[in-house]
């Protein structure tokens, strides 16, 4: 098969890595790609944001099947585009992604279903929604109801910081994703994510992971699309990982097919444990980041076939291996504000020498013989031990031996697991 993979992040490079393994394979293209993607896939220089033309290459091309991999295309329709065009894509639907796509949607359909979240109202204007938050005491979390960036929450720990988060987003803080917001209750507990693969119809559940989102140790500081990563969460025990799937997931699929809107593709659902049980924080409609470069470094079954199955209504279950998989994310000095761009970056062939070690790239670019750093997020230090603690050393063994101008990481993914 042709495979055309759209995107240019460690996801995509974790996907691209998983689908040039595939027995099915001729030829993986992907758009517009990264240094790092390069080595397993042709690069070709049409952006994610150009449905038309990314349309027209994989009909020039006579592609079999596409991947669409990041939220702004599946929410943006490209799953549509594609399949009007005749290409056989990964979905959800641009109808199906407003799971994704809108805060307040999931929150109605979690009222509708009986689904565990947390409380919430949904506002289009300021002063309603600043008495909504004061009333629930604080800390409240505030939502811009649209995408972005894995940037549109913000935890307001007092009357203040609430009140000014909320013009914020409606005066454009976060864009359109803003012109509705949703105000809720901060709920405490330890947050994870679980992954499931669905046809519009059957769910197969895929795995479970847990994130670090904010940028530094401890949990510090501003939220970041992910610093790091590690799957199997000992968080998600099996008997949790069942309440995820016949809870949540199963309900909400069923709903989506109910509603004419059936939901194809992987759903990623973030899930709160609290002390009263699992809640709901979030869909996405798509595979994390970072977590997909800990769940692809796992998958024992081949990604090309479970993504053709969801595809074509004839879903298997997925064989994980045993190993623990384990990331850490080398960031740009400033990240995740405003960030240095265009540093060099050496020991890369290095690290990838060391033991059960795979280096993603996100925000990478060549330049000549060289790599340069150009994302803010830059890259993905992936390693496979027996358990968390082997895992993380390896990790941090290879992040050791990579440097450019300004790189920094956390050093402490994985503490959690650690910590039990």
């Amino acid at each position: 098969m042709k495979v055309l993979l759209v995107g240019s992040g460690g996801r995509e490079h974790a996907l691209a890595w998983a689908l040039s393994k595939s027995p099915l394979l001729t030829k993986l293209y992907c758009a517009p790609g990264n240094a790092g993607i390069a080595g397993v896939a042709e690069c070709v220089p049409i952006p994610a944001t150009d449905f038309a033309g990314l349309a027209k290459f994989a009909a020039d091309t006579r592609i079999d099947f596409a991947v669409i991999a990041a939220d702004a295309q599946l929410v943006g329709g490209l799953w549509d585009v594609l399949e009007a065009a005749g290409i056989r894509s990964l979905g959800p639907s641009k109808a199906a992604a407003v799971l994704e796509g809108s805060k307040g949607f999931v929150k109605e359909l979690c009222d509708e279903m009986g689904i565990p979240t947390a409380a919430y109202k949904r506002f289009t204007a300021p002063d309603a929604a600043k008495s909504f938050a004061d009333s629930l005491g604080y800390p409240v979390v505030i939502k811009a109801d649209g995408l972005a960036a894995g940037k549109g929450v913000i935890i307001a720990g007092d009357k203040s910081e609430s009140h000014k988060a909320i013009d914020f987003m409606f005066e454009g803080g976060f864009g359109m994703s803003g012109h509705a917001i949703v105000i809720e209750e901060f709920m405490e507990g330890e947050e994870a994510s679980f992954f499931a693969l669905s046809d519009g119809t059957n769910v197969v559940p895929l795995a479970g992971a847990q994130d670090h989102k904010r940028v530094g140790d401890g949990d510090t500081g501003p939220n970041t699309g992910g610093m790091g990563a590690y799957s199997p969460a000992p968080v998600l025990t099996p008997a949790l990982e069942q309440v995820a799937m016949e809870q949540f997931i199963k309900p909400t699929v069923a709903a989506m097919k109910a509603k004419g809107m059936p939901y194809m593709g992987v759903l990623y659902l973030g899930l709160m444990i609290t002390r009263s049980g699992p809640k709901l924080v979030e869909y996405n409609a798509r595979f994390g980041d970072p977590e997909c470069q800990v769940l692809m470094p796992r998958l024992k079954s081949d990604l090309l076939t479970a993504l053709v199955a969801a595809r074509d209504g004839k879903l298997a279950p997925l064989e994980w291996r045993g190993d623990v998989a384990l990331t850490v994310v080398m960031a740009s000095k400033g990240y995740p504000g405003s960030y240095e761009k265009g540093h060099i970056i050496t020991g890369l062939e290095d690290a990838a020498q060391l033991p059960g070690i795979t280096v993603f790239h996100a925000g990478t670019e060549r330049r000549g013989k060289e790599i340069a750093a150009v994302g803010g997020r830059v890259l993905n230090v992936t390693a496979l031990g027996k358990d968390v603690a082997e895992a993380q050393a390896r990790a941090y063994e290879a992040v050791k031996r990579i440097h450019w101008d300004g790189a920094f990481c956390r050093t402490d993914i994985g503490w959690r697991a650690l910590s039990r």
